[in-house]
């Protein structure tokens, strides 16, 4: 497949448009060999047409201008699929593009046809050629702002003779703060490429290009902001500079835009921003109906963050990890840290929408690991016989368990463990005052490998309530599971010694209390450690 992409941006391979372009490309590749070729009509020597129509009297299909144009027309009748690449100026086409479809008049034959709006028809067999139009605009979205683009492509092609792509909020695909969602737009329109490929664009992927990547209000807050004005500020001038913000004052205002209400968890919040290397400070309150940036006047911060301009520009551009930037202490945070877990979802509407498929991801369960402990510790405590039955029966019904949640290796690991020690027990292979203090040196053990491992075993199942897997990637998330779980380990490893002492004595009758209170207590501890730890390291750094 010959592809000729007819690039109508001054910025040339820089702009927007351009990125859709290549997406699109990308997705033809995926179905069959493509041989493409870019012209950038911005370095073009082109001449305006004169309207002498020699190309169509003295020099049939040829014009008298001696530029670049002759060159370019041979690409074009050569090519199977022709793209036009441009941004939307002023409802239109770009000066130079235009230009360049003025010139296209030795394709034409002079003779009038018999259509009802007559026009010329083409002088050369384009019927196997298709065509693709793809372009940006800077506004909120693409629906009625492309009519006189329509009407051009419709008198070149045909009505039915292009495939159109058209993007509004096309400005937003510089913003490496948005990257996770222009990205996830650009994989639709590599998909529509595919599409196009094989035959035609499908309905589905055309509605869900024309959907707008932002609200309007968001959109709209954050291209004003991109020109570094306060609208309030602006209309009320006096001065031209008065309206101005600064870069501080702008990306704030930019990020504010992305929040996102539906997170709103019945308080409001006073995100207060310190730039430590421009002196500034901004506010971003956040509430039930919305936000609103504060550069004066401020409120009582909930939350206080102190870091460089440069270092927080980094992160929303994703050239830098904001959770590891904290570890590393490049950045402090004060206050509410609450904040700082769920920023994804506070700001969140700059998230890429979740496939299917991750929305139904089954979860992890830590009561499906701890089941076949707490029966064999409750159930043999009372009647050995009976309670490994009990045991086994845990055991055996568990896995039916994990239709509906996800599985980890703890629960094989807890299933087999605590079906060896019932096993034991009924064949009277060991007393229970020996199995009783395995089983909890084998949990404990359990609790202990994992402190060394990658992954604590804790971080399996609190990941849940932080982002899924996206937690695993938050070193702070990671170093506050493995002291927990290292904190378990302990217990556990423990909890033999006492258990088998007390096992010896007259107070044996107390083992079960004990080993049932003393994790209550640590249950209670790890509760308050999960909020207080992260906390209290953003704000001191230990």
């Amino acid at each position: 497949m010959k592809v000729l992409i007819l690039n109508g941006s001054p910025k040339g391979d820089k702009s927007n448009t351009y990125r859709l372009t290549s997406a699109f490309l990308d997705g033809l590749r995926q179905t069959q060999p493509v041989e493409a070729e870019t012209i950038e009509t911005g370095k073009l020597h082109l001449l305006p047409c004169r309207g002498c129509f020699a190309c169509w009297s003295r020099t049939p299909g040829k014009c008298v201008l001696q530029d670049d144009m002759a060159g370019v027309i041979e690409k074009i009748l050569a090519a199977d699929v022709l793209i036009w690449s441009f941004p939307l100026y002023y409802f239109s086409i770009p000066g130079q593009l235009k230009l360049l479809i003025d010139r296209q008049l030795p394709m034409s034959l002079p003779f009038m046809t018999d259509t009802e709006s007559g026009g010329h028809p083409s002088r050369y067999d384009r019927s196997g050629q298709r065509q693709v139009v793809i372009s940006t605009c800077g506004f909120y979205t693409a629906e009625g702002n492309y009519d006189a683009v329509d009407a051009q492509f419709s008198r070149l092609c045909g009505a039915d003779g292009y495939t159109s792509v058209y993007c509004g909020q096309g400005e937003l695909f510089r913003v490496p703060a948005l990257r996770q969602r222009t990205d996830a737009y650009l994989a639709l329109v590599k998909q529509a490429g595919a599409e196009f490929a094989r035959g035609a664009i499908l309905p589905e992927t055309a509605r869900a290009l024309r959907q707008p990547l932002f609200p309007r209000a968001v959109f709209e807050q954050m291209a004003d902001a991109s020109w570094g004005v306060s609208r309030e500020e602006s209309t009320a001038a006096k001065t031209p500079e008065s309206g101005k913000l600064s870069p501080a004052q702008a990306f704030t205002r930019q990020m504010a835009a992305l929040y996102d209400p539906s997170s709103w968890d019945g308080k409001d919040r006073v995100l207060e921003f310190f730039y430590t290397d421009t002196g500034e400070t901004c506010q971003i309150v956040l509430g039930k109906d919305g936000q609103r940036v504060l550069q004066s006047d401020f409120l009582p911060s909930t939350t206080r963050i102190e870091t460089p301009l440069s270092v927080w520009q980094r992160i929303g551009s994703g050239e830098l990890d904001g959770k590891q930037a904290m570890m590393e202490h490049q950045y402090r945070v004060t206050g509410d840290f609450s904040v700082m877990l769920h920023w994804d979802e506070i700001f969140g509407l700059g998230a890429a929408a979740p496939e299917p498929s991750v929305e139904l991801r089954k979860k992890t369960n830590m009561t499906l690991m701890l089941l076949p402990w707490m029966a064999i510790w409750i159930a043999l405590s009372i009647h050995a016989q009976i309670g490994a039955c009990i045991g086994l029966a845990v055991c055996a019904l568990l896995p039916f368990a994990f239709l509906k949640y996800s599985m980890t290796v703890f629960e094989p690991c807890s299933i087999l463990s605590a079906g060896t020690i019932c096993v034991l027990t009924l064949l009277d292979a060991l007393p229970l005052t020996t199995l009783l203090p395995a089983s909890y040196l084998l949990f404990g053990l359990m609790w202990g490998v994992t402190v060394f491992l990658p992954m604590p075993l804790t971080a399996y199942y609190s990941m849940n309530g932080y982002g899924g897997e996206t937690a695993l990637r938050n070193p702070l998330f990671m170093r506050t599971n493995r002291i927990l779980t290292a904190c378990w380990a302990v217990l556990y490893l423990l909890t033999p010694v006492w258990t088998w002492y007390l096992l010896q004595t007259s107070v044996s009758y107390l083992t079960g209390a004990i080993n049932s209170v003393l994790p209550m207590l640590l249950g209670a501890f790890t509760a308050w450690f999960q909020r207080w730890y992260p906390a209290h390291y953003a704000a001191n750094g230990k």
